[in-house]
């Protein structure tokens, strides 16, 4: 017994000073020698490798009387070293990150909203244009003539209507006929109005200033209501669009500010301008959208982005990535000493940085195991050896 409790100090000595003389940069590597070697005295114990006579090796060999002969589950049950780092909860800012994509803030194809044949040359695609610019000018046809017919129908009809209305004031005629006569002078005056209208979509305009995404209509084609002049979009502010899950939705603010990531490395700052209420039917997932000023256009419809939207800060433990661990069902974790035992508890990762991890689910103060995590489960005894970050490197 006196010779394994020098052995035990020994041992205890030789790894406290392991410990203090690691370094940074080498400081887990150190560590998790000094754990093996901590585990591989931990379970074999002391060992008298001095020679033994006869009698004695005979008298060893034999168990004393009433005492249990020790077995490899005996050895199994000696407590694990592990290095340990015990770990205050901070107030810590947190940061969603959601995939987007980036959508032009208006899209149209200019359509036709009457018949003709293009007699305008082309604007190829690509092309910046105002808003009233003529894109498509369509040919006027007979309408000219139509139109003069129509106000000549209107004249002749204006002439009988006051007519009729003169007799029917002198007791000539029916007031009927002065009713009739003053449809007709509304008909044709509706007949005009259809025809001017008619003429003034010969010249198909640019509804906003924009970037044409495609040629306009070529020289002698024929459009007819509802075929497309030519595809106009307008990138003056860009829309970056992207889903929430059910969990986060409610942590989101419009008008708050949000960090638009583009693919390139770009990095532009917008604002919430919508949270959809209605949820996407296969994924539950929320729409968002962030508007961002586009005065260069050097964002394009269709970027892959992400979007960093800053939520209310929580409690949370900085802790070495190499400390998480997985459970027997798969889940994330980490393993605290509790006492002198093991204790595994589920954790969230909220934040990831080159010093470690973020990570919530932990009580205010908690002893996390650093090394020799993966060789302990829930409830096994173990030999907690203190660290400090200094000595993680």
């Amino acid at each position: 017994m006196e010779g394994k409790g020098i052995a035990s100090l020994v041992e205890y000595r030789s790894l406290t000073s392991l410990v203090k003389a690691a370094r940074p940069g080498r400081g887990l590597f150190t560590l998790a020698i000094v754990a093996g070697l901590a585990y591989w005295f931990g379970i074999r114990g002391p060992t008298d490798t001095a020679p033994v006579s006869g009698d004695s090796a005979g008298e060893r060999a034999r168990p004393a009387a009433g005492a249990a002969p020790e077995t490899p589950e005996a050895e199994k049950l000696q407590p694990v070293p592990v290095m340990v780092l015990t770990s205050e909860a901070e107030d810590t800012a947190r940061t969603l990150i959601v995939r987007g994509r980036t959508e032009a803030n208006r899209k149209v194809a200019v359509s036709a909203e009457t018949t003709g044949l293009v007699v305008s040359q082309p604007l190829r695609r690509g092309a910046t244009v105002e808003r009233g610019r003529v894109l498509c000018e369509l040919a006027p046809g007979a309408r000219l003539a139509q139109l003069l017919e129509a106000e000549a129908v209107l004249a002749r009809a204006q002439v009988n209507f006051d007519a009729a209305a003169q007799l029917s004031e002198r007791g000539f005629t029916a007031e009927t006929t002065r009713i009739a006569r003053s449809a007709e002078l509304e008909a044709a005056q509706a007949t005009v109005e259809r025809v001017k209208w008619d003429i003034s979509r010969l010249h198909i305009t640019a509804p906003f200033s924009g970037i044409l995404e495609s040629d306009t209509a070529e020289l002698g084609a024929r459009l007819a209501p509802g075929e497309t002049c030519a595809d106009l979009i307008d990138l003056s502010t860009v829309k970056v669009t992207g889903f929430v899950g059910e969990q986060n939705i409610d942590l989101i603010r419009l008008h708050r500010d949000a960090v638009a990531r583009m693919i390139n490395g770009r990095e532009e700052v917008g604002k919430i301008t919508f949270i959809s209420r209605v949820a996407d039917e296969d994924t539950r997932t929320y729409m968002i959208q962030v508007t961002l000023e586009n005065a260069d256009r050097r964002l394009r419809d269709g970027m892959t982005s992400e979007l960093l939207i800053d939520l209310p800060p929580v409690r949370a433990h900085r802790i070495p990535k190499s400390a998480l661990t997985l459970d027997d069902g798969g889940r994330l974790g980490l393993r605290l000493a509790e006492g002198r035992t093991s204790r595994f508890h589920p954790v969230e990762v909220i934040r990831d940085e080159p010093r470690g991890a973020w990570v919530t689910g932990l009580p205010s103060t908690a002893t996390v195991i650093v090394v020799g995590q993966e060789f302990v489960g829930d409830g096994r005894e173990i030999r907690p050896f203190p660290v400090t970050w200094d000595d993680l490197g």
